[in-house]
């Protein structure tokens, strides 16, 4: 190139590709951008581009492109972090948080109850196996055991009644115990053992929860920008072919991703489709 220590770092690009006598608007098919971001990178025109960080990354797809050394040209263009998407000052300096979700209270509540519930149901199936146990005989001897066994029973379902009235009602649902005859005959025996057996119900099968808020994958090279609802940083620099990215914070999230195409995006869970919020394989969208 010219050797000219006092030339631009769009200066050096532009004689670079004229070098190897490329036309513009080769380099920006190839580099999927439009030719009026190469011509505003070349003549230097920063304020037309979206920001330090597009500027660096897009010189340096430029250099990989042509097959030069980025180093000279990315040390002649301002830092990456000096601004935000929207002006917010200082956003980009302030440390970003890639982990660490908080608990939600409410799944802790709800694990407790379950444990709570499956107490119960233990302590109901105790009830029903001594209301099960076989009478032998009609006997008055038999009489002293089958009342020792139904006032054991008023116990056990007198404590489950206890336990579950504690639980807040979001929690769990009230159980009530069916009333118990005193001394029931012999013959009605298996009706009622059914229908204390019928009372425990199975427990709801658990909501799955994603683990973390906003993930980023990129399949390609590509720079993201993320911005919580404090208008702080969360992540801004280029992502490397393969690499994922976890990220937790306050909405609404601002995001721009530099290489739409390249690039995968999940939040709460779920797939993002980019390409209603792309333009120029640039993304911009707010999620909440």
């Amino acid at each position: 190139m010219g050797g000219n220590g006092a030339a631009s770092a769009g200066a050096l690009l532009r004689e670079a590709r004229m070098a190897q006598g490329m036309h513009i608007a080769v380099l920006a098919t190839h580099l999927k951008v439009s030719p009026r971001k190469l011509e505003a990178l070349e003549q230097d025109r920063h304020d037309e581009l979206q920001g330090p960080t597009f500027v660096r990354a897009l010189a340096q797809a430029a250099c990989r492109a042509l097959k030069i050394d980025p180093a000279p040209i990315l040390a002649l263009l301002p830092p990456a972090g000096q601004r935000t998407l929207d002006d917010v000052g200082g956003g980009l300096n302030a440390p970003f948080r890639e982990h660490g979700m908080r608990r939600d209270p409410a799944l802790e509540l709800d694990a407790k109850g379950k444990g709570v519930l499956v107490t119960v149901l233990v302590l109901l199936m105790g009830a029903a196996l001594l209301w099960l146990v076989p009478r032998q005989s009609s006997s008055p001897d038999s009489s002293p055991a089958a009342a020792a066994s139904s006032a054991a029973m008023d116990q056990v379902l007198g404590a489950a009644s206890q336990v579950v009235s504690a639980l807040t009602p979001a929690s769990v649902p009230a159980l009530v115990p069916a009333p118990v005859p005193a001394e029931p005959a012999a013959a009605s025996a298996p009706t009622s053992a059914a229908s204390v057996a019928a009372v425990p119900a199975a427990p709801a099968a658990p909501v799955l929860v994603p683990d973390h808020l906003l993930q980023v994958r990129a399949t390609v090279e590509s720079w993201v920008e993320v911005l919580d609802g404090n208008g702080q940083a969360m992540i801004s620099r280029t992502l490397q072919p393969g690499e994922t990215v976890d990220l937790d914070g306050a909405l609404p999230l601002r995001v721009k991703i530099g290489n739409a195409i390249g690039t995968e995006l999940r939040f709460r869970g779920q797939p993002v489709d980019l390409a209603a919020a792309t333009r120029d394989n640039v993304a911009r969208l707010e999620l909440k």
